[in-house]
């Protein structure tokens, strides 16, 4: 109930600041005054509008920070203290932190069937295999430049 109130009371003020602002007279409207328009700024007293206004945009800035502030510290307590204690499932689980003795350190492979259609490795005795012979009737030369038409 109180969150909702304060939603609503957020919500006002923000409209009432963009409604201030937008009402405020940028920095280059004095340059327009001086070419006739300065009958505007007695609406709201001859001292014009920006003592009013941006006094009033000051307040409603400072209470927007203020709400915007109680409202994110009334979320934080209002949260589940037991958060901590929720069924994660899966993720939940509890994962050893040594590994047990006599558990293989690395995973190993189930043997591979007698009949695999995969070769075996060479032997690791350091055996490089030859290279194939080279054909005999291969010409090192660089082929002959055909000649061109002139």
């Amino acid at each position: 109930m109180l969150l909702t109130v304060f939603n609503i009371l957020f919500v006002i003020i923000a409209i009432a600041m963009i409604a201030l602002i937008l009402m405020q007279r940028g920095a280059g409207a004095a340059a327009g005054s001086g070419f006739g328009g300065g009958a505007s700024a007695t609406v709201f007293g001859a001292r014009g509008s920006s003592n009013f206004l941006s006094k009033a945009t000051k307040w409603l800035a400072i209470s927007f920070f203020a709400v915007t502030l109680f409202m994110a510290w009334y979320a934080m307590h209002r949260a589940n203290p037991n958060a901590l204690d929720m069924d994660l499932g899966v993720m939940g689980g509890q994962v050893p932190t040594a590994p047990v003795e006599g558990a293989p350190a690395t995973p190993v492979a189930p043997p591979a069937p007698a009949d695999a259609t995969v070769p075996a490795a060479p032997a690791a005795d350091g055996a490089v295999p030859a290279a194939p012979p080279a054909p005999e009737n291969s010409s090192q030369e660089s082929p002959q430049p055909t000649p061109q038409n002139d």
